[in-house]
């Protein structure tokens, strides 16, 4: 996982960079091949489902908000992630650097910033034109910490293609809540300092004991907010059981699922992909909240399809000579 430079971690270095020819063939001839695929897509496919389970939880979440608003769902979804993922995990909580911790604290405080400024953003706006303004942080942060040309004409095609997405339904950012705006763009800030705490927790701490610990300290700063907004209604069995649902969908897989993808893809190229997801959102409204697609929302859709095929093709290119392993996590940077 760490970058060649880094000295740790040789287990999971060697896993992941040994030469084919040093290991048995298994099966046929196209063994090799196919390792090779699903090395290389393994990390993208993980991306995209996560992208899938999040936008249709924001969309089941919508549908709570009634009834706990959005302070309340934000924490019933962090509180019963947190939950989940500490009887999974079992994080030790010994034998860990202050830099170790400074950094899983520092993951949480993105995690709840994320997530709370979104749903303040859906509760106040539709959720494609939110998740379009969200999706400009990853955004910028691809241009920012890529040394690559082609990475930037990706990222340029995405913002095309979010840009046209904004338009949803016809009336255009103009027409939205500027507060619900002011959070979308906020939300999408938090997003890009997720994706860089995301990547250095991975690296600090083994599997996802880093994650549930994050997750703890992100339910315990949004608990307060939320008791205020939904009191007693938080404690209601048909609540509970749609927060349940919410966070397994938008924080327990997506967010596992992304910590994995970041071990082996740099920051540019993960932040690229992360432009599907206005796609994906505008998807589970049509699906689940009944807000139809306009011609206008399938060409952005397309565009921004096309970006992260490019980004995947570039992520995918030849490897060098065994005795040159490219970082895998860009330049040191590590996402909702």
């Amino acid at each position: 996982m760490p970058a060649p430079s880094s000295p740790t971690s040789t287990a999971t270095s060697t896993a992941t960079s040994t030469p084919a020819p040093t290991e048995p063939v298994r099966t046929t001839a196209t063994a090799p091949a196919d390792g090779s695929f699903r090395a290389r897509f393994g990390p993208v496919s993980l991306v995209v489902t996560a992208g899938v389970s999040v936008q249709f939880g924001a969309a089941l979440a919508v549908m709570l908000m009634p009834r706990a608003g959005a302070a309340g769902v934000v924490t019933l979804r962090l509180a019963a992630a947190a939950l989940v993922l500490l009887l999974v995990c079992r994080p030790k909580v010994r034998g860990y650097a202050r830099a170790d911790w400074s950094t899983v604290v520092w993951f949480g405080v993105a995690m709840a910033g994320m997530n709370g400024f979104i749903y303040q953003a859906i509760d106040r706006i539709p959720l494609g034109p939110a998740v379009t303004l969200e999706v400009l942080g990853p955004l910028v942060l691809s241009v920012v910490v890529s040394r690559r040309l082609l990475n930037l004409l990706w990222a340029g095609l995405a913002l095309a293609g979010v840009v046209l997405l904004s338009t949803h339904g016809g009336g255009g950012l103009g027409g939205l809540d500027p507060l619900g705006v002011a959070f979308a763009l906020a939300a999408g800030g938090m997003w890009a300092a997720y994706i860089v705490f995301s990547a250095r927790t991975g690296r600090r701490f083994p599997q996802a004991d880093g994650l549930a610990l994050a997750m703890a300290v992100a339910a315990v700063l949004s608990l307060p907010l939320g008791v205020i907004e939904a009191g007693s209604a938080l404690l209601h069995p048909s609540t509970l059981l749609l927060g349940l649902g919410v966070a397994l969908l938008s924080s327990v897989l997506p967010y596992t699922l992304e910590l994995l993808a970041l071990r082996r893809l740099p920051a540019p190229t993960f932040a690229i992909l992360m432009s599907l997801e206005p796609a994906i959102a505008a998807t589970a409204g049509f699906l689940i909240l009944n807000q139809a697609l306009s011609a206008l929302d399938a060409a952005a859709i397309a565009l921004v399809i096309v970006a992260s095929m490019g980004a995947v093709r570039s992520q995918t290119r030849p490897k060098p000579p065994s005795g040159a392993q490219p970082a895998v996590e860009g330049a040191g940077t590590g996402r909702n």
